[in-house]
C-alpha cells in the first residue's frame, strides 16, 4: 500500500521549529543528513517512491479558475494560513503499522541543539482508484 507522509508546520510551532535561517550550520547539516539517511533506508528497504522538500510558503500561489476568464492568481504569503506543508514522502509499505513507524521516525528529525523536532506528520493512504461502491 502506498502512503503519503506530509510534514506540516504551523505558526503556533514557531518556538518548536524556528526558521532554518536561525539554526547553526551544523544543526542544518544534521537535519539534512537525517533526511538523506531516511531516504537511503527507504530505498534500501524498497519502500521509497518519492520525497520532496517544498519552498517556503511566501513563494506559494493559489490559482483558481472557473473556465470562463483567465485564472485568478493570489500570491503568498497568506496571513490567514496557520499551517504550511514543508515537504512529503510517498512510501510503499506492507501495512498501516509500518507506515506509522515511518511517520514516527520522520517526526524525530533533529532540530536546534540536536533535539528531536517532534514534527506532526500527517499520514494518508494513497488511493489506487475510486471506492468500489461507486
Amino acid at each position: 500500500m502506498k502512503y503519503m507522509l506530509l510534514m506540516q508546520f504551523s505558526a503556533e510551532q514557531q518556538s518548536e521549529f524556528p526558521p532554518l535561517d536561525t539554526w547553526s550550520p551544523d544543526e542544518v547539516k544534521a537535519h539534512i543528513a537525517f533526511m538523506g539517511e531516511t531516504n537511503a533506508t527507504l530505498r534500501k528497504n524498497g519502500e521509497f517512491v518519492d520525497a520532496q522538500g517544498l519552498a517556503m510558503p511566501d513563494t506559494a500561489r493559489i490559482v483558481r479558475a472557473h473556465g470562463k476568464d483567465a485564472p485568478v492568481i493570489t500570491e503568498g504569503p497568506f496571513p490567514e494560513t496557520k499551517e504550511f506543508l514543508a515537504g512529503y514522502w510517498i512510501v510503499d509499505c506492507a501495512s498501516d503499522e509500518r507506515a506509522v513507524e515511518l511517520a514516527a521516525h520522520v517526526s524525530t528529525a533533529p532540530g536546534r541543539g540536536g533535539r528531536p523536532l517532534n514534527m506532526p506528520i500527517e499520514l494518508r493512504q494513497v488511493m489506487s482508484g475510486p471506492p468500489e461502491d461507486l
